[in-house]
């Protein structure tokens, strides 16, 4: 994890445009944190680095002066149109070049567009943020790396371990390392969220976890298991997978597991020995 920064430092000036309520928009304002963010998807020259909802361009600039090619994917139209404008006082001529502005919504980006190891920075609306990582890990087009500022808690359940796992913790650490990085408050942010965030920096893992495996079968079987959470493993499976509870028994007993365990206890091997009892 990253040291934490200097909270001290501010842009010197705030656009008045309003954030917009409906989509989750929190300005970020901390020149520091900024710079984390930068730092911890060690974004570098040549890099592409495809940013998720760019605002007011405060992280935009940051990234064009690393010399990063910056594809800024924007779903508020005003804020796209007048992203340019914002950026070009802060960057070289030189480096404006290299942002291409896309206004669109991020769940329907087309990310096969993308350069192969391109690299993902964003400040995630709290309402995208399980749905956005499942699509960015699930590309048949990867990235190489990426560092999401989110809810704090969520960047928490991320990065889970035994014992507190979840859907979205299997889906993250099957396909990625997954690391918290540094913590941000809600009062550096305008308006100030009702919860505190953090960088969660996921970094795709360059082989398959389990080579050989049919993903679509073995996630079929991670969301049996977490679709009655407040029930044993056995029950769960039983439901999901509309198996006898008994067979469902039999598979939990021969992957080493007791019949009282839930789907949170489970460490990722475990999901893949309790697979391999699939008939």
């Amino acid at each position: 994890m990253h040291g934490r920064p200097n909270t001290g430092g501010k842009l010197e000036t705030m656009s008045n445009i309003t954030p917009k309520k409906n989509l989750g928009q929190h300005w970020l304002h901390d020149v520091a944190v900024l710079a984390e963010i930068a730092d911890a998807a060690t974004v570098n020259v040549h890099d592409t680095v495809l940013e998720i909802g760019p605002g007011l361009g405060t992280l935009t600039s940051v990234l064009l002066r690393r010399g990063a090619r910056v594809i800024a994917v924007e779903f508020d139209r005003d804020l796209a149109a007048n992203l340019r404008r914002r950026v070009k006082g802060g960057v070289s001529l030189e480096a404006i070049d290299n942002l291409k502005i896309v206004e669109s919504d991020i769940l329907q980006f087309d990310l096969r567009q993308l350069p192969a190891g391109y690299k993902v920075v964003a400040n995630i609306p709290y309402y995208l943020t399980s749905n956005l990582i499942r699509i960015l890990c699930e590309s048949t087009n990867p990235f190489s790396q990426a560092a999401l500022l989110i809810q704090k808690e969520v960047a928490e359940r991320v990065c889970a371990k035994p014992g507190a796992m979840s859907l979205l913790s299997v889906s993250a650490q099957y396909y990625c390392e997954v690391e918290l990085d540094v913590f941000v408050p809600a009062r550096l942010f305008t308006p100030p969220p009702k919860v505190n965030s953090q960088v969660l920096v996921l970094t795709k893992r360059p082989e398959p976890l389990f080579p050989g495996i049919d993903e679509k079968r073995f996630f079929r079987l991670v969301r049996a298991g977490f679709s009655q959470r407040r029930k044993t493993l056995v029950n769960a499976l039983s439901g999901g997978l509309a198996i006898d509870k008994q067979d469902a028994a039999r598979m939990v007993a021969a992957a080493g597991l007791q019949s009282s365990i839930r789907a949170q206890n489970l460490s990722l091997s475990d999901w893949k020995t309790l697979y391999n009892q699939l008939d």
